[in-house]
C-alpha cells in the first residue's frame, strides 16, 4: 500500500484520514456470486436482506438448493425476474461443472474474467468484484461500480461523474494494486453517510 500511497496525494490523504481500509472478503464460491449478481444496481442493505432471506430457505446456499426454490419462492425471498434467471443459469453450470468455481483461485485475472463472463448474469462488474473480494487479487478494478464513480468525483474534483472508461484511466497509474485504491474509495464513499 505504501507504494501506491506514494504515488498519489490523495489516495494518501483517504488514508490519512480514515486509516488502512477494511477488506470486505468474502468467502470464494457459489454463495458469493449470488450476493454479487443481488448487489448489481441495487442498494448493499437490499441485496444483504434478500440473501439472508436465501440462506433461510435454504440452509446451506449451494446450486443444488437454489435449483430446488421455485420461482415464486425466489420471488418473494426478494429476486427480479432476471436475477432468479441469470442465477439459475449459474447454479445449473455449477452443477453440470461448466463452471468450476474452485478452479478460479488457479486462474490468472483475465482468465477468470473470461470463465465468469461466459455466463448470464455475470458482467465485468461482478467479475472484478469477484476477482477483488473472493479471490482477493490486487490489481481488480471495477470500473463499472457507482459508489467509486461517486468518490473518484469527489475526492479528485472532477466536473462529471466518471464512467468506466475514465474511471480506468484515472486507476491506470495505481496498478497494479487498483483493489486497494479501490478499497480506499469504497471507505471514503462509506464515511459520508456517517459525516
Amino acid at each position: 500500500m505504501g507504494r501506491l500511497l506514494h504515488r498519489d496525494p490523495q489516495l494518501a490523504k483517504l488514508a490519512a484520514r480514515h486509516g488502512p481500509p477494511p477488506l470486505w472478503v468474502r468467502r470464494p464460491g457459489f454463495p458469493t456470486l449470488v450476493r454479487i449478481i443481488l448487489e448489481q444496481q441495487v442498494s448493499l442493505a437490499s441485496a444483504r436482506a434478500a440473501f439472508e432471506r436465501l440462506r433461510r430457505a435454504t440452509g446451506r446456499i449451494t446450486p443444488r438448493a437454489f435449483l430446488r426454490l421455485s420461482d415464486r419462492r425466489l420471488e418473494r425471498i426478494g429476486f427480479s425476474r432476471q436475477k432468479s434467471a441469470y442465477c439459475r443459469s449459474l447454479a445449473a453450470a455449477a452443477v453440470e461443472r461448466r463452471l468450476v468455481l474452485s478452479r478460479l483461485a488457479t486462474l490468472d485475472d483475465d482468465a477468470v474474467r473470461r470463465e465468469l463472463t461466459r455466463h448470464n448474469g455475470i458482467g465485468p462488474w461482478t467479475a472484478e468484484v469477484y476477482l477483488l473480494m473472493a479471490l482477493r487479487r490486487p490489481d481488480a478494478w471495477p470500473a463499472g461500480d457507482l459508489a467509486l464513480a461517486k468518490a473518484a468525483q469527489r475526492v479528485f474534483e472532477l466536473d462529471a461523474r466518471p464512467g468506466p472508461e475514465e474511471l480506468t484511466r484515472l486507476a491506470e497509474p495505481w496498478r497494479p494494486w487498483r483493489a486497494v485504491a479501490a478499497r480506499l474509495l469504497w471507505q471514503e464513499y462509506l464515511s459520508w453517510g456517517t459525516s
